[in-house]
């Protein structure tokens, strides 16, 4: 295993480090997320119980989660939205109230013209409304917000994990 200075995907002590082998499992998962640890250890030369124990350790490590990712238009929510906000003071309380929020699938600090932004899924035009006004533009500290409201999604991956 490589050490954790030397592996880019660890930084300053706070990731644990994952070696060749977790990436690759992790890559098998993402590929099928049903996959059987038997065939996942055939492909990266583990035991079916070595690949277990490695899952298991990775989602207690909070690394990564086995989900089932839908098409939100097929499952009754059909619009989704963008919110760049920007906040006075303090962003922590604004971000941990918008990550308590159901509709806020994508929470993120940033560096730039905004301070959070925020993917919300919503049922429709009057729900995002009101979750725009009523709920996220109410929050203390919350100074302004703009709106991109996704027309077409082209492209939506989660493959992103092992390159």
């Amino acid at each position: 295993m490589a050490s954790r200075s030397a592996d880019p995907r660890t930084s300053s002590g706070s990731s644990p480090a994952i070696d060749a082998v977790s990436l690759a499992i992790i890559e098998q998962l993402q590929e099928d997320g049903r996959r059987p640890y038997a065939a996942i250890g055939k492909a990266v030369g583990l035991s079916e119980a070595a690949v277990r124990q490695r899952v298991q350790k990775l989602l207690d490590q909070n690394v990564m989660q086995i989900v089932a990712v839908t098409d939100p238009l097929t499952v009754g929510f059909r619009r989704q939205a963008m919110l760049g906000i920007n906040v006075e003071g303090d962003v922590d309380p604004v971000a941990d109230a918008l990550t308590a929020m159901p509709e806020c699938e994508y929470v993120v600090m940033t560096a730039g013209s905004f301070d959070l932004m925020v993917e919300v899924v919503c049922e429709d035009d009057e729900h995002l409304l009101d979750v725009i006004n009523k709920r996220v533009r109410t929050l203390p500290g919350v100074r302004s917000t703009e709106s991109f409201v996704y027309l077409k999604l082209k492209k939506q991956t989660y493959m992103w994990g092992t390159r």
